[in-house]
């Protein structure tokens, strides 16, 4: 276990983890709350799109997209236009 920053607030925590256990239940809703409207979309999207659609903030969006939980969604992505996602799988 190692002293972290957390991601979403920018608070210190002892944990292996990218998020502390304060933004750990918010940092699910949005997880949940990203893929229940991937999985509902049929046409590409930017990242501005998919923000603003879905309520998730732009630095998480592309956080997640950079997780192997959120491989099978990078289909639904507008390549022109999601310059700022960095997937590295």
């Amino acid at each position: 276990m190692k002293f972290n920053k957390c991601v979403r607030c920018g608070c210190f925590f002892a944990s292996s983890d990218d998020v502390c256990p304060s933004c750990k239940s918010k940092d699910e809703i949005d997880k949940l709350t990203l893929k229940n409207f991937l999985d509902n979309t049929e046409s590409p999207l930017s990242l501005d799109s998919l923000a603003f659609n879905s309520g998730v903030e732009t630095k998480n969006i592309n956080r997640y997209m950079q997780s192997k939980e959120f491989s099978s969604y990078k289909k639904l992505l507008s390549d022109d236009n999601f310059e700022n996602v960095k997937i590295s799988l």
